[in-house]
């Protein structure tokens, strides 16, 4: 087994996590590495493109650097989703007039600058007037005139050029179709059987449509509600139950809403999110000009430092490192920008402003107790046992001022809270007494950096161990110099 360099199992400096998209510019072996160097903590692999292949491969090259480094490193496979698209014009194309009027039908012959087929019989008799048709992300944007089983008659808000197979997106009406593709459904099977550690499910309308891939998942990896339609918005409560964890997908969300609805929502589903103890990832168009650029705007860095602020478990980059030309660069500059952040004297009552008030259960107690302890005494980590990630959960949902580090029997959970804030998971053997748990402790956090000889640490565990929602104990603990232990794992 290659040595492990000792400052990789160290913390990262930061508690917000890095999610980075895998393309053609980073799916080298070497590639990826330097981006984990650089900050990333867990890889997206969007299933929109691509092959299994290739997807199999960069995987397994993400499954062996995560060995070689000695901490885990999450997999969040992304699926496409329906997508709605209109048909085929004569010429490829054709140029809609403003103000003119366009319809939507089901006639296959290719179309013209008057109409095209609408490929999707559930749209028809679904609409109503008034309400809107947004074509090639919002550049034509439709208004219905007229709606039946056969015909969609629309007034042209915006024109322009329209081509063969463009995108449709309708965001003033639920569409009766499920969030699951037999593409999606087969490409779920393979992220499972790869052991994705993340599910993105696309074009969530409703609960329901988290349940289908639930019972696909197995019980196999945590599944993230993709929050990018006005219609979830509406039923986001429900949503964020049924889910392990949301993304704020504002690509979608800015086509289909004002683009100045888009910064509230976010600190909404955010919130949100939050209370409810799961973690939230804030996406899409963060460092969008260094695709091309290798300097982010000013803009772009305010635009992630404020996720920060919110208290985002993490932000995604997309196709900054899935097909820019400045992909290490991308990620060090958002790690920059976060650790920046971090050490603001207002980030914590920044992150704090938002109550979130413990549960009436023992362990939601404890977690509170953990950060007030640690704002009380000079605590160096929480040192967290557990085996589902449930604990740990609860204890970011208070937004410590310390780091915590995440012992687990569980090489899946290890994986999975790498997109927690603060989280800084290790995966080791179980215990089974107090006085283990107790050194065991110590000796972990000694060798990952959480403190040195005279440190007091929180620990917080359930007994009976490996009961899961037993957690029910805190306990202070004073590192000593000669507690560490080379050989324990």
């Amino acid at each position: 087994m290659n040595k492990i360099d000792p400052k990789w199992l160290n913390p990262r400096g930061r508690k917000v996590k890095i999610l980075a998209t895998v393309g053609p510019a980073s799916r080298d072996p070497e590639m990826l590495e330097r981006l984990v160097r650089a900050g990333v903590d867990a890889f997206r692999v969007n299933m929109s493109h691509g092959e299994h292949a290739d997807h199999g491969e960069t995987i397994d090259e993400i499954r062996k650097l995560e060995k070689q480094l000695g901490r885990p490193i999450a997999i969040f496979c992304d699926l496409q989703g329906p997508k709605l698209r209109v048909g085929k014009f004569k010429d490829g194309k054709a140029v809609i007039r403003h103000s003119g009027h366009f319809t939507l039908d089901r006639n296959p012959e290719p179309g013209d600058e008057t109409r095209v087929q609408l490929p999707h019989p559930e749209l028809f008799g679904l609409l109503d007037k008034g309400q809107r048709l947004l074509i090639n992300d919002g550049k034509i944007r439709l208004r219905v005139i007229r709606a039946d089983e056969d015909e969609i008659l629309c007034s042209a808000e915006v024109g322009g050029v329209i081509s063969d197979r463009k995108g449709v997106n309708v965001p003033d009406a639920e569409i009766p179709i499920p969030a699951l593709t037999e593409k999606d459904r087969k490409d779920l099977a393979f992220a499972v059987q790869k052991g994705a550690d993340w599910i993105g499910l696309s074009f969530v309308q409703r609960p329901e449509d988290l349940a289908e891939a639930r019972k696909l998942m197995g019980g196999y990896g945590a599944l993230c509600a993709k929050i990018e339609k006005p219609m979830a918005v509406r039923r986001l409560d429900e949503i964020i139950e049924m889910s392990d964890g949301v993304m704020v997908a504002r690509g979608d969300l800015g086509v289909e809403l004002n683009p100045e609805e888009v910064p509230p929502l976010q600190k909404q589903i955010v919130n949100k999110t939050r209370i409810a103890g799961k973690p939230v990832i804030v996406a899409t168009q963060m460092l969008e000009s260094m695709i091309e650029s290798p300097a982010p705007t000013r803009a772009e860095v305010s635009d992630v430092a404020n996720a920060v602020y919110d208290g985002a478990d993490a932000v995604m980059l997309s196709a900054e490192t899935a097909a820019g030309e400045w992909p290490e660069e991308a990620v060090a500059i958002m790690d920059r920008i976060s650790a920046q952040v971090e050490n603001d004297e207002a980030y914590l009552d920044r992150v704090r402003f938002l109550d979130t008030p413990p549960d009436r259960t023992t362990a939601d107690a404890l977690s509170h107790a953990c950060m007030t302890i640690a704002d009380t005494v000079n605590i160096a980590a929480i040192t967290v046992f557990t085996g589902s990630g449930s604990t740990a959960r609860r204890v970011a949902r208070e937004r410590p001022s310390v780091p915590m580090l995440v012992l687990t029997p569980s090489q899946r959970t290890a994986r999975r809270l790498a997109l927690l804030w603060g989280a800084h998971a290790v995966a080791t053997k179980d215990i089974g007494s107090f006085e283990e748990m107790i050194a065991k402790g110590k000796r972990m956090a000694l060798r990952h950096g959480f403190g040195e000889a005279g440190s007091k640490l929180i620990a917080l565990a359930g007994v009976p161990f490996g009961t899961p929602g037993s957690t029910n104990l805190l306990h202070i603990v004073t590192l000593a110099g000669d507690e560490l232990d080379n050989h324990e794992g």
